[in-house]
């Protein structure tokens, strides 16, 4: 398993748009992916998930990846919010 922490440098947070392309990208991969956020928990499969959790500009939350393909989920998570809104 990895586990990858961001912090969300974005203003608007999360909204539908990213976390649209984020179930999109990781409809890629075998592995299990999930954010974490304080206590909350929830899979990267679904946009109403990654919404519920309400993340804003400067919130922490963690990936954790599981899986056969959790080395190229990683990167490629790593490289979209690179490429996006967070920073790693």
């Amino acid at each position: 398993m990895i586990e990858k922490l961001y912090v969300i440098h974005s203003a608007e947070g999360i909204h539908a748009r990213p976390a649209t392309a984020l179930v999109k990208l990781t409809k890629l991969f075998r592995s299990v992916i999930c954010i974490r956020k304080g206590e909350a928990l929830v899979g990267l499969n679904s946009v109403l998930n990654i919404l519920s959790l309400g993340m804003k500009g400067g919130d922490t939350m963690v990936l954790l990846i599981d899986g056969e393909d959790e080395e190229e989920a990683a990167a490629a998570l790593d490289r979209f919010f690179s490429e996006q809104m967070l920073h790693p």
